[in-house]
């Protein structure tokens, strides 16, 4: 189930991303899933499914092979590892959580690439790609989440897992 909900996110990301295009900005996908799973699951899955996701990420758009995928397995294994110490289980908690796992995943990347010459100004790069698709990624984020529990709710609060 697990490889599926990865495999998913990634279609999603080439498939269903562009058609969610406002703008510039495209909502990051499979960074909203790895921090659900991260979450709902644990550091481990957080891990595993920030690697796939950052990988499949990687190779679909035929840069440079490696950084989404650090970035996302980093932030994936953060967050699994707070999910279990903080009360996250709460949508006002997910949401904003949610955007500033995005702000610092935009960050980590601009960093990484900074180590190969990336030719990106910090400035621009956060106002006009990294805080739009953050707060994007929050929009999304909220429907997903607020979706999911109130699935939950109507299945008699049986988690999702």
């Amino acid at each position: 189930m697990l490889a599926l909900l990865i495999f998913g996110g990634g279609l999603a990301q080439t498939t269903l991303a562009p058609a969610l295009r406002i703008g510039n900005v495209t909502p990051d996908i499979p960074l909203i899933l790895v921090v659900l799973l991260a979450l709902r699951r644990g550091p481990e899955v957080g891990c595993l499914s920030g690697f796939a996701t950052g990988f499949l990420q990687d190779t679909a758009a035929g840069g440079f092979i490696g950084a989404q995928a650090l970035t996302k397995t980093l932030i994936g294994f953060f967050i699994g590892q707070l999910g279990g110490r903080l009360w996250v289980r709460e949508p006002l908690v997910q949401i904003p959580g949610l955007v500033l796992l995005s702000l610092a995943e935009g960050l980590a990347r601009y960093l990484l690439l900074q180590v190969f010459h990336f030719p990106g100004a910090f400035g621009d790069l956060m106002l006009y790609i990294v805080l739009p698709q953050s707060i994007y990624n929050g929009f999304l984020g909220a429907v997903v989440v607020l979706t999911l529990t109130t699935a939950e709710r109507l299945r008699g609060g049986i988690p999702w897992r």
